[in-house]
């Protein structure tokens, strides 16, 4: 599997698509049509069909600051129908394009608040032009702050910030009840996240703006997510409670504001506002800048073709108008009747949008290879689709780093508090198209080093004295060159074959490592393979042990090789287990296999040698014959209990006494609670959440795990775990040992063959057929001035510098945190190296060498320039994924909140420019930082829900450990495709929607997936059309809720998402299982936990309303 596939050319924004030129179709917010049932709310936040587009009368504009000549409002954009093509069935939840509308006298009142003073400013609406600078934006969202003594909401019912609010448990409603269980982690690949659309017009960039700004809402301190608040036009007290979907279609016409559209527990009945109470003044929100078009996919109309053919409905009556801060420009308040004012919230899109982001930096450095020879260069996003050309720097698919330019002392450092850490993933898999590593053979000499700090011979290293001696880079001592190893310099003293050398022109490549560098001064014999089924009860009733021998006949074959070996070097053996051990000997010449059972559990050997692991070829026969007998033999089987640590042990003990490292493959279903060395028992407690005490939830039960994993590192054995729970397994102890040995854990709760089998024979095909590194030792080597300090991931440290991992595979990373210890300098910059030795699939002991060259800086401006928020986030992940084990984890979250307002407060106190305390400014390369940290604080591990179990948390606190960049960013912020936005025709991924719940439009269906979970949304109010091509049924009342598989149909649209959900699982590395979502169902619970925008039900913040509270947070530290 390819994890940096390349996904298809897309046409650039604003065209139309080629397919139909010229042609529109209805906005993003629904088809219209005349079978989908006509939806009785008006638009959410946008326009209403019919209404017109001239501003109000009366409406003055303000000149924009930035110079660019106003657009006529009547002129619509390239691509954009004006709001009369919306037909009287279309519902638009996402926010409205910046066209401005009526106000309808008819709005009804809502009490009559006193007129709030005016905020005069210059109007930000129009949706041309270029981009201001950050200045000129400053200028604009100056005039935003809220002034003079303003009533606070009453509190929410469900605030972000304190305990989770109470809930019943939802855990009997979803299948296979554990969130993880059913639906296994993946690994976002570097490239393609959403290809780019021809949907909108992208905002033209004139200069990279250097920071983004607006006003957030509150004057003391944000306002808070508020479910209650005055009435609405046209709410009335009997109105749906606030978490119902946008697209409810009982009560009569409700104008929902954008600010109660919260999923949450539903809060108290409003309570009614006395006339003396000062309302919340109007204001408008500040975008990027004048020049705002629509936001790529988002509620704007489309170019393409309608889908399905669908006709308009017949003319209605208008729904009552609701107010819109968007549509409204500042000089009309002073005319509006008082009882026409609402409480203004932040506009969602004035916000940074993750969407636009990643959108922006495919259009502006997709098409380019990224070239590797500058030091300090910022590489791509990993969403973005890249080819690498190494010209003596790392492909950033092998290290990302947080920032690119370092601070040049640890004062400047702490002021900015921005983490110092690289994400190194030293055996990525590379795309086709990029040359992997060169390998270089130097002889019985072996590698060329630095006599003093054993650094390996790299492109930054200098030759003196016509190339007989070099210095070294890293510690500046002047080596002596071997005499084979000379070679003169040119007029540039540059050796006259540095481009026939790899390690002398390239950032990464392997050398072939000598006999000094491998244990007992002795070559390494080919790795083995060991598969341990548990044959306990559970794992026979389920149908897991005879599905799985099935599977191993075929799964042999694709052992994984070496270059062009024409078979692999691995051999493999087998045990079966309960309560006691069976080995099985499957030697060649038997015309049967033998059983030898081991009883002894606390004292482990292994009862053969010969015969116990083979060469597959050699035994192929011998060993499908026991794969055909081990379940007829456990069938009636009615022993329950299993042990856990004596198969370890006898697995590595096996792999000793063969002389050979290896990877133990186990398949486990049960806690072990027989008599036996590792032991277990059931402590899940629920209560102990949000408590002091949660820390031991995360911990393992027993030192046992611990120091067995330390024997399996010392011997080069590698766990790879299967967990097939009905119940609680103690996976926070049971993933010890694959945790600390490079291995990985895969969970399938609830396993039922019908439903479990395509995803966890797909895991295991990839886990097996995986290219792997044994015995491995890492170590990072800086230049002078700063060192690596902390190391997180899958793997044992017995010291503070060498990184053991008993097995590493290309998806595994390993995150080291650097810190200073000394000044460093402008001119030279900072170097790393990662060195990787470690034995190949075939027995090769091989070096594999990373070399990276980051700028320094003595301004602040120059760091806050070069950062890269996905690796910042991945790196603040770990950190506080490793914090809940000894920490409570409400310090671990106020820790990372902290840690975030003091980076953002540094850049606005130390590199913006000056400006009004009521503006939240952001570094242009750090604008999602609150975003994604916000998605990381509302995870299950920091916020759990309450049908998150406590073996689900430990399973995601070890998966994430281990995670790369690109895996972490779509983790922590799922990707929303719309399916029946582009034309079928489109071969091109559809562009993804901001996650949140008011993009969903009921007229169409949506996938979300996040690395692990793959989510089909079907609106209530999608065409039967649809639903007959998707899922072969007549309506959407007929569609099974939980469905696992698309039924496979011969129509464009069926074809077109089964290929879109094949190539999604094949970018990930564990296979997502599909779940069909109805909206209205009790599974949309489970869906919405995605929607990582809104207010979580376990009690986490909004998008919105934490970026309040960062803005809050960073006030009271620059006060």
């Amino acid at each position: 599997m390819n994890v940096n596939q390349s996904a298809p050319p897309v046409p650039p924004y604003g065209q139309p698509q080629p397919v139909y030129p010229g042609h529109h179709q209805s906005s993003y917010g629904g088809q219209p049509g005349s079978t989908a049932p006509p939806n009785p709310y008006g638009v959410y936040n946008g326009p209403v069909p019919g209404y017109q587009q001239t501003p109000p009368p009366g409406v003055s504009r303000a000149p924009p600051s930035s110079g660019v000549p106003p657009a006529s409002t009547a002129q619509v954009p390239c691509g954009q129908g004006a709001y009369g093509q919306f037909g009287q069935g279309d519902v638009q939840n996402g926010p409205s394009s910046t066209v401005q509308m009526q106000r309808l006298p008819g709005s009804q009142p809502f009490g009559s608040a006193p007129l709030a003073p005016v905020v005069s400013q210059p109007a930000v609406l129009q949706p041309y032009g270029p981009p201001p600078t950050s200045a000129q934006v400053t200028a604009q969202l100056a005039g935003m702050q809220i002034s003079g003594s303003v009533n606070p909401a009453p509190p929410p019912s469900g605030l972000g910030y304190g305990p989770p609010t109470s809930l019943a448990s939802a855990s009997g409603s979803f299948p296979n009840s554990g969130l993880y269980g059913s639906c296994p982690q993946g690994q976002a690949p570097p490239l393609s996240q959403a290809q780019g659309h021809s949907g909108a017009q992208a905002p033209q960039r004139s200069a990279p703006q250097q920071a983004s700004s607006f006003t957030p809402q509150a004057s003391g301190g944000p306002r808070m997510p508020s479910m209650t608040g005055p009435l609405l036009p046209g709410q009335s007290f009997g109105g749906p409670p606030v978490n119902q979907p946008n697209h409810v279609s009982s009560p009569p016409p409700q104008a929902l504001h954008p600010g109660t559209q919260m999923a949450g527990p539903p809060g108290p009945p409003p309570p009614m506002h006395s006339s003396q109470q000062q309302g919340y003044q109007l204001q408008q929100n500040g975008s990027f800048g004048p020049a705002r078009g629509p936001q790529p996919n988002y509620g704007s109309p489309y170019p393409g073709a309608p889908a399905f053919g669908s006709q308009p409905g017949p003319p209605q009556s208008l729904p009552p108008k609701r107010l819109d801060p968007d549509a409204i420009p500042s000089p009309q308040l002073n005319e509006l009747p008082p009882q026409q004012k609402t409480r203004h919230r932040i506009d969602p899109d004035a916000i940074p949008s993750p969407i636009q982001v990643i959108e922006d930096d495919r259009n502006n450095r997709g098409s380019e290879p990224f070239v590797t020879g500058v030091r300090g260069q910022v590489p791509p996003l990993v969403t973005t689709n890249f080819l690498v050309k190494d010209q003596g720097n790392a492909s950033p698919r092998y290290i990302r780093c947080t920032s690119y330019n370092i601070p040049c002392t640890s004062d400047m450092a702490k002021q900015a508090q921005v983490p110092l850490a690289a994400v190194i993933k030293p055996l990525a898999r590379l795309p086709p198209e990029e040359a992997s590593p060169y390998l270089v053979d130097h002889g019985e000499s072996g590698p060329l080093r630095c006599n003093r700090c054993k650094a390996y011979m790299c492109p930054f290293m200098q030759f003196v004295e016509g190339g007989r001696r070099f210095q070294c880079c890293f510690c500046s001592c002047i080596n002596d060159v071997p005499p084979q190893y000379f070679q003169h310099l040119d007029h540039t003293g540059k050796r006259v074959d540095a481009y026939d050398r790899p390690e002398l022109s390239l950032g990464s490549y392997e050398f072939l490592a000598t006999v000094d560098y491998c244990k007992n001064n002795k070559f390494p014999s080919p790795p083995a393979f060991i598969f341990m089924i548990d044959v306990s009860y559970n794992a026979i009733r389920s149908g897991l042990v005879r599905l799985l021998c099935e599977e191993l006949k075929s799964l042999l074959d694709f052992l994984p090789r070496e270059g062009g070996a024409e078979e692999s070097a691995i051999r493999v053996g087998f045990v079966t287990y309960n309560k006691v051990l069976h080995f099985y000997n499957v030697k060649s010449s038997l015309a049967q296999p033998q059983m030898m059972v081991v009883s002894d559990v606390a004292d482990m050997f292994v009862p053969l040698l010969d015969g116990f692991l083979v060469n597959v070829n050699e035994s192929r026969a011998v060993i499908i014959s026991l794969l055909d007998q081990i379940p007829e033999m456990f069938a009636d089987t009615r022993e329950t209990e299993t042990v856990f640590a004596p198969v370890i042990q006898a697995g590595m003990e096996a792999l000793k006494a063969a002389e050979c490292a290896g990877k133990l493959f186990i398949f486990h279903t049960s806690l072990p609670i027989a008599e036996a060395p590792g032991k277990l028992k059931n402590r899940d407690d629920r209560k102990l959440i949000n408590t002091d005490k949660e820390k031991t939830l995360f911990q393992p039960q027993t030192g046992a795990y611990q120091a067995l994993a330390k024997e399996c590192v010392a011997q080069g054995c590698c766990v790879d775990l299967f967990l097939f729970p009905n119940q609680y397994v103690d996976v926070a102890t049971l993933s010890v040992v694959p945790q600390l040995t490079g291995g990985s854990v895969y969970k399938y709760t609830c396993f039922q063959v019908e439903n479990d089998q395509e995803r966890f024979m797909s895991d295991l095909r990839r886990d097996v057929e995986k290219v792997v590194g044994f015995d491995a030792v890492m170590r990072v080597r800086t230049s002078t001035g700063i060192r690596a300090v902390d190391f997180f991931g899958a793997f044992y440290m017995s010291n503070t510098t060498d990184v053991e991992l008993a097995g590493l595979d290309g998806e595994k990373t390993v995150t080291v945190e650097f810190k200073h210890d000394d000044r460093l300098n402008e001119e030279s910059g900072a170097l790393l190296q990662c060195a990787l030795l470690y034995t190949s699939c075939a027995g090769q002991r091989r070096l594999r060498i990373h070399n990276l060259a980051l700028n320094c800086c003595t301004q602040l401006a120059d760091l806050y320039r070069n950062c890269e928020t996905d690796t910042l986030i991945n790196y603040m992940a770990k950190f506080a994924y490793r914090g809940v084990l000894n920490s409570p984890v409400k310090t671990v979250r106020d820790t990372l909140i902290t840690q975030c307002a003091q980076i953002l407060a540094c850049y606005r106190k130390n590199c913006a420019s000056p400006s009004s305390a009521g503006q939240l400014i952001l570094p242009e390369c750090m604008k999602l930082l609150p975003v994604y940290l916000n998605c990381v604080l509302k995870s299950d591990v920091l916020q759990p829900g309450a049908e998150v179990t406590t073996d689900d948390r430990a399973y995601v606190r070890q998966l994430v450990t281990s995670m790369d960049v690109a895996e972490t960013n779509v983790f922590f912020y799922p990707r929303l495709l719309p399916l029946t936005k582009s034309p079928i025709e489109s071969t091109t991924e559809p562009p993804a929607i901001r996650a949140s719940e008011e993009r969903l439009s009921n007229g169409d269906i949506y996938l979300l997936e996040n690395g692990l979970n793959l989510f089909i949304w079907v609106g209530a109010g999608v065409q039967q059309g649809v639903v007959q091509s998707l899922f072969s049924v007549s309506s959407f009342s007929q569609i099974t809720s939980g469905l696992g598989i698309l039924p496979v149909l011969d129509n464009p649209l069926s074809k077109k998402v089964r290929g879109l959900i094949d190539s999604l699982r094949a970018q990930r590395s564990r296979y997502m299982k599909l779940i069909v979502v109805k909206q209205e169902d009790k599974l949309e619970m489970l869906f919405k936990h995605f929607l990582v925008e809104d207010k979580s039900l376990s009690g986490g913040a909004s998008y919105v309303d934490f970026l309040c509270h960062m803005h809050k947070e960073i006030r009271q530290l620059l006060s």
